[in-house]
């Protein structure tokens, strides 16, 4: 049997586009936001105002000034956090490799934000005593010998 038909498999009113729904995971998961301001350079020194959000996902930005800089030939790093209102440790993880090599950093004019940061990694180098990850010794195996 052959029968063609123009109505529409579901009636109109279930046939309408539902809105979109937005899924609300209890956590920003939005990307920080870091402006390198503005930089000047100084001979080999680059001095590079910061203004924003320093997260995870923002310090690749970061990192791939601080890479630019370092293959131009600049050395010395001065970084004005006046502006910067929020930092973790992507923050750190960027600056992390500035001064290997004889590099110079120096962090001016620091944020709240900023200072709260270098503080808390401070205090956690300071203590000796108190790891951050508790390792749980396991006892060596031992062959099919015993």
């Amino acid at each position: 049997m052959n029968t063609s038909s123009t109505a529409p498999i579901l009636p109109g009113p279930l046939a309408t586009e539902a809105p979109p729904t937005v899924q609300d995971s209890g956590a920003d998961t939005a990307p920080g936001v870091i402006l390198i301001h503005s930089r000047t350079a100084l001979g080999t020194t680059l001095v590079a105002h910061l203004a924003g959000e320093i997260d995870h996902f923002s310090a690749a930005e970061l990192r791939a000034f601080l890479a630019s800089a370092a293959d131009s030939g600049v050395t010395g790093l001065v970084l004005d956090c006046s502006r910067v209102t929020f930092c973790d440790s992507g923050f750190l993880a960027a600056l992390d490799w500035w001064p290997r090599q004889g590099r110079r950093l120096r962090l001016t004019h620091r944020s709240r934000a900023v200072e709260r940061l270098l503080r808390a990694a401070a205090a956690v180098s300071r203590s000796p005593h108190r790891p951050l990850i508790h390792a749980q010794r396991t006892p060596p195996r031992r062959g099919p010998a015993g």
